[in-house]
């Protein structure tokens, strides 16, 4: 279920535009075609046959179908018919021996990228190695869609120190492991990485200032079950050349897996926030069990709501640290996350709900202390559905994990009706790069949540158990209310006995704090729903914590 994290891309390389192989058969016959009225040059007469078999290849490259989404969801309904095919093309031991540090020495040269210097986006590809052991397809498509193969190119790559003895047959090289794309998000002169697309059907997205975090995939099949884990892959893209000064890219995926096939199509447009709009069709090879759509994955080793003790010169660890649903309600509901002591899944019943994300809210350099992996820049993601996506439930994973490489948070939307083989679904949501809160609301949101022993200096120790929590709500609305306004905490606990529950405004942060004190009997969980109201009206999310007593360091 884990998955080893790819801090592997390499920021701000540039790209080129190489010619497929019916681009050069038309250039070749227009370079060798004479003009009206003149004879040919010497030595023409013997190049009619290059000249017949350019056009020749012109002809057979116009009766190519183009690639778009409905031949694309052709394909994929045709391979959904076959029995699965494991991928049949393993790596040379020299490359799947790899290690970390050998794998990022090897470099796509910018000079040999694509679209450079042709469009304001460019992509540069990953060589296959290390923990990428299965090559994707790779095709570019013509300006009328028409596809032709994109194929892997030693030649392209810069071999750096570690690896410069590295000996790689072309032969026995399966092609890309995926593929980056550059675009000027910061500043206009100079093109940034704004999305990687490598492993499985990992992608990752950033926006202006920020840094590679969680990621997002493509679908989610029987996460968190006793049977395990499948993951679908992108076998194949087609990229579609932009305009000169286009804002959006367009490309397609085929995803292939035992239980699946699907069929994408991506519309990347960086801006003030970057935003993928997700199109999808699936075919079901055989039931599913579980299927999660727009599945994001993360990772929280410890943070401010942790009560272990972590040896780390860093006070906290994560690239998110909570979960944010808007439901059909219009509830907007925030959960931290946690690191448990064992497997667990929480569940969020709607009906075609607004949205939800994994949202890293604390943003300051001192809250992490970590100059190298800048986790108060890493970028949080929200997927918006489009449509009707029916009844079904949120469903956030939480893994238990002793490292910071490995992603232990998992969260996607669960159809209600499992998938039997032969169906087709249909989806499509908007994913966005967001930084601590959503736009679009004047709410209170949470900004930190801390537990602890609720024991008082000077009296009589309480059983561990008892535990005292404080969360803190910010935003622009709630900091201008006067410490005297009568800003009630609406709390339910399905567990435990509540005790000495007020709200209290902090002057000095300009934030409201809610205050209270839990006790349980041992191994038992308290689920708690929290929110600030104002003379009978909700001025604030909803926090919602599982607290146990399994949580407590042993």
């Amino acid at each position: 279920m884990f998955q080893q994290k790819r801090s592997l891309n390499w920021h701000g390389q540039r790209c080129n535009r190489l010619l497929s192989g019916s681009q050069r058969a038309l250039l070749a016959a227009a370079l060798l075609l004479t003009l009206p009225g003149q004879q040919p040059a010497l030595g023409a007469a013997a190049d009619q046959s290059s000249v017949a078999e350019a056009r020749a290849r012109s002809a057979q490259a116009e009766t190519v179908p183009a690639m778009n989404f409905e031949r694309l969801t052709q394909l994929a309904r045709e391979h959904a018919r076959k029995p699965h095919e494991a991928y049949q093309h393993p790596l040379p031991e020299s490359l799947q021996s790899l290690s970390y540090d050998q794998y990022r020495a090897i470099r796509f040269d910018p000079q040999h990228a694509l679209w450079r210097e042709k469009a304001l986006f460019e992509v540069q590809f990953f060589h296959p190695g290390f923990i990428y052991k299965e090559g994707v397809d790779i095709h570019t498509l013509d300006v009328g869609g028409r596809p032709s193969p994109y194929p892997y190119q030693q030649s392209h790559f810069i071999l750096g120190k570690p690896v410069e003895g590295l000996k790689v047959d072309p032969n026995a090289t399966p092609g890309y492991a995926g593929f980056r794309v550059h675009y000027p998000l910061n500043t206009s002169d100079y093109k940034d990485e704004v999305a990687v697309f490598q492993g499985a059907s990992y992608f990752r997205l950033v926006g202006p200032g920020q840094v590679y975090g969680l990621s997002a995939r493509g679908l989610a099949v029987d996460t968190a079950e006793t049977g395990g884990e499948e993951f679908p892959r992108f076998s194949a893209f087609w990229l579609q050349p932009p305009a000169a000064q286009a804002s959006t890219l367009v490309f397609f995926a085929l995803l292939e897996s035992p239980s699946v096939t699907g069929a994408y199509r991506f519309e990347l447009q960086p801006g003030l926030n970057t935003e993928l709009m997700v199109t999808a069709r699936l075919f079901a090879r055989q039931d599913i069990n579980k299927l999660g759509l727009a599945p994001l994955t993360s990772m929280y080793l410890f943070g401010e709501n942790s009560t272990g003790y972590y040896d780390d010169f860093r006070p906290e660890v994560h690239d998110s640290d909570g979960l944010l649903i808007h439901n059909s309600q219009g509830e907007w509901i925030w959960r931290p996350l946690n690191n448990p002591a064992s497997l667990r899944v929480v569940s969020f019943q709607d009906d075609n709900p607004r949205g939800f994300g994994l949202l890293q809210r604390d943003r300051r350099f001192e809250h992490y202390l970590d100059a190298e992996a800048d986790y108060h820049r890493r970028p949080g993601f929200w997927v918006e559905p489009l449509g009707d996506w029916g009844r079904g439930r949120v469903e956030l994973v939480e893994i238990p994990t002793d490292s910071e490489t490995n992603d232990n948070i998992v969260a996607y939307w669960v159809p209600r009706e499992p998938v039997k083989a032969g169906a087709e679904l249909d989806f499509r949501y908007r994913v966005t790069t967001v930084d601590r809160v959503m736009e679009g609301t004047n709410l209170a949101w949470v900004q930190r949540t801390r537990n602890g022993w609720a024991h008082v200096p000077g009296t009589e120790p309480p059983p561990i158990t008892q535990r005292h929590f404080v969360v803190d709500f910010a935003g622009d609305a709630i900091k201008r209310f006067a410490a005297s306004q009568a800003i009630k905490p609406e709390l339910k606990v399905s567990g435990g006995t509540v005790s000495d529950l007020y709200a209290v405004k902090i002057v000095e942060e300009n934030l409201w704090r809610v205050s209270f004190k839990v006790a349980l009997e041992p191994e038992q969980p308290a689920d708690m729903r929290l929110f600030l109201s104002l003379r009978g009206k909700r001025i604030s999310e909803v926090w919602n914590y599982v607290w146990s007593t399994n949580n407590l360091p042993e």
